[in-house]
């Protein structure tokens, strides 16, 4: 078998709800992205939602080659950005290669990629996120009172900007999944906004009213110093590892004691690059969580990891032109049984999404652009 072709379908589209964060904080519900097809001469085609523009400069890497030699045709793609490094568009391209290719991988096999990868179960344990400093009250109570009906028991509250608000939206957040446990395992996170002071005195008074199981991005996410001084001066776990590529970018946290929790996700350099992340974790008795994902699809690998702790939720209705086969229940992930990462893909719903070029819409943006007074003087949002 031999891999023949490739083609990326960029789409844009609106979510069912919007989502905001201390640096987005009013929200947007605008949503873009690419879809990866790669194909081979026996007319089994992969699919990656994390597409890359830097694709067409990969494939003639791995065209005509065997598309099951997944780690080595990672290792040829990583080699040969070595000179301008595994960074911005080039790792997006190898992560969406390498996504497709494991996709494929398992189709070939005709088996869940759940499977192929050796675990011996097809669940994995869910936390709940809204992406919610834009929410209302009410509408926070909604969203985690939903997630509790399916059994989730965590959540991770978007905090930062204004402390008497985020102690009132963590009690809401608590009171709500108190249905399944009556101590719930309670997140933050604020985006890279504080500096690290301003995140030990912030989060220590969140700890005087709640148990909080991490802190994420409490400072920027390369500042092993910074990250070591907040998690030496706070109860909680910190948590980091979501916009950071590969094992070069985490080998600093990880030996300067910078991170407690790691995070990894379809950005890190695909799923094989996430797969060696958790495995330097691991050597150091460390817990991974995936982060979101489009469909989910990242939990295939969260099941194999024997240090995994828990998977990033969102739930905003953002799966626009694809259905998977996974499920929530009693507070898991459930993966099903159809080969490869379980995409079905809406071909008709796709086409009326897409654009030959993403627009630029600087208050449309996601992630959002680091919000003014970061790391200087925290800027609450008006009240309107």
């Amino acid at each position: 078998m031999k891999i023949t072709d490739f083609k990326i379908t960029k789409w844009e589209g609106k979510a069912e709800r919007a989502i905001g964060d201390a640096n987005g904080p009013y929200g947007s519900d605008s949503m873009s992205g690419s879809l990866l097809e790669i194909f081979t001469d026996e007319n089994i085609t992969g699919y990656s939602l994390h597409g890359g523009g830097y694709v067409e400069n990969l494939f003639p890497i791995i065209e005509g080659q065997d598309p099951r030699s997944v780690l080595g045709l990672w290792k040829q793609m990583n080699d040969y950005v070595f000179k301008g490094g595994n960074e911005g568009e080039r790792c997006a391209g190898i992560s969406s290669i390498d996504l497709a290719l494991w996709d494929l991988k398992a189709k070939i096999a005709d088996q869940p990629l759940w499977k192929l990868l050796g675990a011996s179960t097809n669940r994995v344990k869910a936390y709940a996120s809204g992406i919610d400093l834009n929410l209302t009250d009410e509408e926070i109570h909604k969203f985690y009172s939903r997630m509790a009906g399916l059994g989730i028991d965590a959540g991770k509250l978007k905090v930062g900007l204004d402390l008497d608000s985020d102690e009132k939206r963590l009690q809401i957040v608590k009171d709500a999944l108190s249905k399944v446990n009556n101590r719930p395992l309670l997140c933050i996170d604020s985006n890279e906004y504080w500096s690290p002071k301003q995140a030990i005195r912030y989060i220590r008074r969140l700890e005087e009213k709640f148990d909080i199981t991490w802190a994420e991005e409490p400072a920027r996410r390369w500042d092993y110093n910074g990250l070591k001084k907040v998690s030496d001066n706070i109860k909680a776990a910190v948590a980091t590892g979501e916009n950071i590529n590969d094992l070069a970018e985490f080998m600093p946290l990880i030996d300067n004691g910078a991170v407690d929790i790691v995070e990894v996700g379809m950005g890190t350099t695909g799923l094989t690059g996430a797969m060696k992340v958790a495995n330097m974790a691991f050597a150091y008795e460390l817990p991974v969580a995936m982060m979101n994902c489009p469909g989910n699809t990242m939990a295939h690998l969260a099941t194999s990891l024997p240090n995994h702790f828990m998977m990033e939720v969102v739930d905003n209705g953002r799966e626009l032109f694809f259905d998977t086969d996974h499920n929530i229940e009693n507070g898991d992930i459930v993966l099903g049984d159809s080969p490869g990462l379980g995409i079905t893909v809406d071909f008709e719903k796709l086409k009326k999404l897409s654009v030959e070029t993403h627009s630029v819409l600087k208050d449309k943006i996601i992630p959002f652009p680091r919000r003014e007074g970061a790391g200087l003087i925290i800027k609450p949002p008006e009240k309107d």
